[in-house]
């Protein structure tokens, strides 16, 4: 069952966030509040000196890079629970808490026999945290098994529930990464969001490591869990975790070009990685890139380029937003010179 909401809220101050970000990155909070439901939103709200104040929504922290102290109110979302909502002919709906770990309900709901997010597995960060990004790994992305969401206005305190249309996934992106007209950007925290997990589950395969493994394995029709083992272990091989060196995962999107820029720079580096598209355009490998421009390795300050995998920033110990933010100029600056493409980041830089 999803789990009841407190009736009061504790205001903390002082808050440090260091533990709180996977890149492990100081910073301080004034105000911090952790939010297990919808009515914790509200007095907040209701709240006279934090009512009208900006607020930053906090999950896992796995998608934000701190360079300063935030003067918004922090809101840390603990919002818990799990349940099967509707077990349908088509589907399984899985109603999730936003303060879940992304990664323990992927595997819940293998366990519980309700296959389909399995190569979603090991992506840090909270369930709330993942229609913010539109998360997706090999193949699949969240907006693939989205239903819908609730969420909670920071202005008005009205709870809404939202469906794929009305999220707008893109790309990396969502409606609640977007600012201006239309935009929910700062304007809502989500509380709950549902799953659509299809019957009968057919298993998504189409990318290179997958089928290396299958190659390698000698398996050509693996099993949902086997599917989940082995994106484990190429996250694992590739990935450092973010318990033993700070990071926060993919640092950069994948960019999109055009089949013409696409062969432009095919032309002029044939070994480029590069996948089709459904609309005709073509994603690069932004890691690929990256390591062209021989970045992997390399340290500016005590941040730096992860060793197996240039996609990834790393804290090498005690290394500030500023060194991170630095580090990914100098990267983006490197990859346009060459390649004449702009890397754009993944984490929230705030």
């Amino acid at each position: 069952m999803m789990s009841r909401a407190r009736t009061v809220p504790a205001f903390e101050h002082g808050v440090s966030l260091r533990e709180l970000n996977t890149f492990g990155l100081p910073a301080t909070a004034r105000t911090l509040v952790r939010i297990t439901g919808d009515a914790d939103v509200r007095r907040v709200l209701d709240d006279p000196a934090l009512g009208r104040a900006p607020k930053l929504v906090l999950g896992g922290g796995s998608n934000l890079i701190l360079t300063r102290d935030p003067d918004e109110v922090v809101l840390k979302v603990e919002v818990m629970g799990r349940r099967l909502l509707e077990e349908r002919a088509d589907a399984w709906i899985v109603e999730v808490g936003a303060g879940e770990r992304w990664h323990d309900v992927v595997a819940w709901t293998l366990d519980q026999g309700w296959p389909g997010l399995e190569n979603l597995a090991l992506i840090p960060g909270t369930v709330g945290a993942a229609p913010v990004q539109n998360i997706g790994a090999y193949g699949l992305e969240l907006a693939d098994r989205f239903e819908s969401l609730d969420a909670v206005g920071l202005v008005t305190g009205r709870a809404v529930t939202l469906d794929a249309q009305a999220c707008a996934f893109g790309y990396r992106d969502s409606v609640f990464k977007r600012q201006g007209f239309g935009g929910l950007a700062g304007k809502s925290l989500i509380t709950r969001v549902r799953l659509r997990l299809p019957r009968p589950w057919q298993p998504v395969l189409g990318y290179l490591d997958l089928e290396r493994r299958m190659a390698e394995t000698g398996i050509r029709e693996p099993d949902a869990r086997t599917i989940f083992d082995w994106v484990c272990a190429i996250r694992r091989a590739k990935l450092p975790d973010p318990a033993a060196i700070g990071n926060a995962g993919s640092f950069f999107k994948n960019p999109v070009v055009s089949p013409e820029q696409c062969r432009d720079i095919i032309a002029r580096d044939p070994h480029i990685v590069h996948y089709p598209m459904a609309d005709g355009s073509f994603k690069l490998a932004a890691g690929w890139l990256i390591d062209a421009c021989g970045w992997k390795g390399k340290s500016v300050g005590r941040a730096g380029v992860y060793e197996k995998q240039a996609l990834v920033l790393v804290n090498r110990g005690g290394a500030s937003g500023a060194e991170v933010v630095t580090l990914a100029r100098a990267i983006q600056e490197s990859v346009y010179g060459r390649f004449g493409i702009r890397l754009e980041p993944e984490p929230v830089l705030l």
